[in-house]
């Protein structure tokens, strides 16, 4: 059955093992987005450079495309909750140093992008573990409003993460907000521990991790619904979701403000998606899901054109809600859509492309808005890559999209 009110959320969240692991997750999930918003800003600071910025961002992403497919590999074949247990302590480590750097007033730039690389790589390992993990810890009927539930809190994080990293950069400096995350670590971890999973699924260790990866990669691309699924993924990861890379430049260049004015970006970007991710958690099921995901094509672009029209800090956070809204259409519609479809022994790999694309993308758009606003401006750059990516991908799908929908949601393919 599909739950559809919020009686499903709350009998999804009496699953004792997704309730340990989500409540975990939620804690560092406030300290994660406290500090990305304190690296971009302190890249900023550092810098003054778009361009920095845009490398600081694709320095923390782009590990993901090239580790990813193949921890997919190592997610199908060993624990789960363990390879999520040891990014995590990888992650930890990173926190550590990056606050004590910052507290003793020796980092700059260099290391900042040495230690966003580490964070990059063992994020990777972690999103390919969390992907595949989820839907371990309890019932399949579960699964939607699970994931939805899942895409509530990661955006609750998002709202409450740059306001409290604001706070603590206003009040302390930008490394209380390097602590506060190494806290919230060890709580996560402490979680990780206390679960367990109700099921496994593996596919064994037949053939290479690079065979294995590139069956999951055959899979989805063959697949009527998943393969479209990723390209709309792509489009959005690398035509709007750059844009949260680039909220430091847009606070000070593009609206006048400071740090405040930057957290309250963040925040309505985050407020956005926390909408979507209720209503998402709500609706509870995956029939017609397709349409609302392919929505987010037009969405998001007009959300940055909003953004861009003007230097009032009021618009720009209209615009910023409606860019929010559409990165939980695009990722939490996808990852939905995409774990009902697959097949069970593949899920580590091909929720790994999902994975790699959600957080790699945009490293690339990032990299290319840093670049080209150096020459035009950030506006008209983050306006030319949203409209070019995503209008694009919205002519190549529209004719597909009844197959695509039929594929994912019946099963037919």
């Amino acid at each position: 059955m599909a739950f559809t009110t919020f009686d499903g959320v709350i009998e999804t969240w009496k699953q004792r093992n997704f309730a340990w692991y989500m409540s975990g997750a939620a804690i560092s999930l406030f300290g994660v987005w406290a500090q990305r918003i304190a690296v971009a800003w302190l890249a900023w600071k550092l810098t003054g450079s778009y361009f920095w910025l845009g490398l600081i961002a694709f320095a923390d992403l782009f590990p993901t495309v090239i580790i990813t497919p193949l921890a997919g590999v190592i997610a199908d074949r060993v624990d789960r909750r363990k390879l999520s247990i040891y990014s995590q302590l990888a992650a930890a480590f990173q926190a550590i140093v990056l606050a004590t750097l910052t507290l003793i007033g020796i980092i700059e730039i260099w290391s900042l992008l040495g230690l966003t690389v580490f964070l990059g790589v063992a994020l990777a390992y972690n999103t390919a573990a969390r992907l595949a993990l989820v839907p371990n810890l309890l019932e399949p009927q579960f699964v939607p409003s699970a994931l939805a539930s899942d895409a509530a809190i990661y955006n609750s994080a998002r709202v409450l993460g740059p306001v409290i990293a604001a706070w603590l950069i206003a009040e302390i400096n930008i490394g209380g907000a390097f602590v506060f995350n190494c806290v919230t670590y060890v709580i996560f971890l402490f979680c990780l521990f206390k679960m367990r999973l109700v099921r496994h699924e593996t596919s064994g260790r037949t053939g290479g991790v690079f065979l294995q990866s590139l069956e999951g990669m055959r899979y989805a691309a063959k697949h009527p619904g998943i393969g479209p699924l990723l390209v709309v993924l792509t489009a959005l990861a690398i035509g709007v979701k750059p844009f949260l890379e680039m909220l430091p430049a847009f606070a000070e260049d593009v609206f006048k403000s400071d740090v405040h004015g930057f957290a309250w970006l963040a925040a309505a970007a985050g407020f956005g998606a926390i909408t979507c991710a209720v209503f998402l958690a709500v609706r509870g099921r995956s029939e017609g899901l397709t349409r609302i995901t392919l929505s987010a094509l037009f969405v998001g672009p007009f959300g940055i054109l909003i953004m861009c029209f003007s230097n009032f800090l009021w618009l720009g956070l209209i615009g910023s809600f409606i860019v929010g809204t559409s990165i939980t259409l695009t990722g939490t519609g996808v990852q939905t859509l995409m774990q009902t479809a697959v097949e069970g022994h593949l899920r580590g790999r091909v929720m790994s492309l999902y994975g790699m694309l959600h957080r790699g993308a945009p490293a690339i758009g990032a990299l290319v808005v840093g670049a080209i606003a150096e020459g035009v401006g950030l506006s008209i750059a983050m306006i030319g890559i949203a409209i070019i990516f995503c209008l694009g991908a919205a002519v190549w799908i529209y004719p597909r999209r009844m197959k695509i929908s039929q594929a994912l949601e019946t099963g037919r393919n």
